[in-house]
């Protein structure tokens, strides 16, 4: 069965095309609302979800499950994110698959998050600016959490995560 995100209560969260600008623990300037709690440290990122937990904490402690999954209804609009980011993870561990060190792989994440990704925005999907912000601003965070899970502390790939980068979500191929 798949995980959902426990953010279902979009009450007083503002939305963008039907996507919730949820609140991040974050340091990274853009749209999203400030979390209430400290972020967590990098040990407990790849834990069990706690209730100080955002939605990229959520999208990385539950990609490695839900990668398996060809379906995935949607129950909440913060499923919408979940899913937003559990393709970013899939691109970002592809592009740091071949990384040997913590260093070639923030630089690859950090080029990553320069491209210009391709998002409903661009020609023929009209999304409004503060989704398109708040996008980037999510994947830019989601990138610099990543990096704690793909890497151990000295530096070396965490092979354990590594290899979901082989997965298909959904039975789609992302490049």
């Amino acid at each position: 069965m798949v995980y959902h995100s426990s953010f279902v209560d979009d009450t007083g969260i503002t939305k963008a095309c039907g996507c919730p600008l949820l609140p991040l623990k974050t340091h990274i300037r853009g749209p999203a609302p400030a979390f209430d709690q400290e972020p967590c440290q990098a040990a407990d990122l790849c834990r069990a979800i706690t209730d100080k937990a955002d939605i990229v904490d959520e999208a990385i402690t539950f990609f490695r499950a839900n990668v398996f999954f060809k379906n995935f209804n949607v129950k909440s609009p913060a499923d919408k994110l979940l899913i937003y980011l559990t393709f970013y993870i899939n691109i970002a561990l592809k592009r740091l698959e071949g990384c040997r060190t913590l260093a070639v792989g923030t630089k690859a994440i950090i080029n990553l998050g320069l491209e210009k990704v391709p998002v409903p925005g661009e020609p023929g999907f009209p999304f409004p600016e503060l989704l398109r912000n708040y996008l980037k601003q999510i994947r830019e965070e989601t990138s610099g959490r990543l990096l704690n899970c793909a890497y151990r502390a000295n530096g070396t790939p965490n092979k354990w995560w590594l290899a979901f980068a082989k997965r298909k979500f959904m039975n789609i191929v992302i490049l």
